[in-house]
């Protein structure tokens, strides 16, 4: 098989149980090098479920995820994080008491290696490094247009800034997939059509797939090239966006006719 044709992720009838409810069940889906797939459902799908899954926060209860063509069985959030995976949340997550460039520190911090002899030290080695780290974040910030408020507090942004700093901080992770979830929540349409710019951006500059959750159909329409539909847990449908807007069982679901 040719190596764009592999896929980044590879999810294999994942299903996950809550006591004696079943959350997910008998999910499955891929993901190619530099695709933008949306993941989509009425409130309560279980979408959320999926990303707390592929991320190892929730252990499935069954099935079986691949990332670079690894199986992750065992793998803990952080192992996951250092394997390739980012992701944002619904309800923003900065470090609201840090500055915006020290917040896009922390992502590179965590694939940073030295010693904590260097770092009480100040070794030149760690200088060096740390050097680099704040010239990244800097580039990460100015592609984000976010490098003029540097120096600002993160709780000072503008809610639509929050959000580009959010998915900046996840990039310094470099990341071979990223998680959205829900980065269009609580924006209005001007901003929602700045994120749209930003996650194509994103998709093209960092060369990285994209999987995000959106109640936003405007957005997911216009951005992903795939979409799953997921209703009660279980795989609705799935196809591009014309097929998906067609499905009468999508619209079913959604509207209960």
């Amino acid at each position: 098989m040719e190596e764009k044709h592999k896929p980044v992720l590879e999810v294999k009838e994942l299903g996950i149980d809550f006591g004696g409810l079943t959350a997910v069940n008998d999910f499955s889906m891929q993901i190619f090098d530099k695709e933008i797939v949306g993941l989509i459902g009425p409130n309560g799908a279980g979408k959320t479920t999926v990303f707390n899954m592929l991320t190892k926060v929730y252990k499935p209860s069954r099935g079986s995820i691949f990332f670079l063509g690894e199986d992750t069985a065992g793998k803990s959030v952080v192992e996951m994080s250092h394997a390739g995976i980012a992701r944002t949340f619904q309800n923003i997550r900065l470090f609201n008491q840090l500055s915006v460039l020290d917040n896009v520190k922390t992502g590179f911090h965590d694939r940073v290696k030295y010693s904590n002899l260097s770092a009480v030290f100040r070794t030149p080695s760690f200088r060096k490094k740390e050097r680099e780290i704040e010239e990244g974040s800097l580039e990460l910030l100015k592609i984000f247009r976010l490098d003029t408020e540097a120096e600002n507090l993160a709780k000072n942004l503008p809610y639509g800034a929050q959000r580009r700093l959010e998915i900046a901080r996840a990039l310094a992770t470099d990341p071979k997939l990223l998680l959205l979830d829900e980065p269009a929540a609580g924006m209005n349409p001007q901003e929602t059509e700045e994120l749209m710019d930003m996650i194509r951006l994103t998709r093209d500059h960092f060369g990285i797939a994209i999987l995000l959750i959106e109640h936003d159909m405007k957005l997911v329409m216009g951005i992903c090239e795939r979409i799953t539909v997921l209703n009660y847990g279980m795989m609705l449908s799935e196809g591009t966006p014309d097929e998906i807007q067609a499905d009468p069982q999508v619209i079913k679901a959604y509207l209960g006719e």
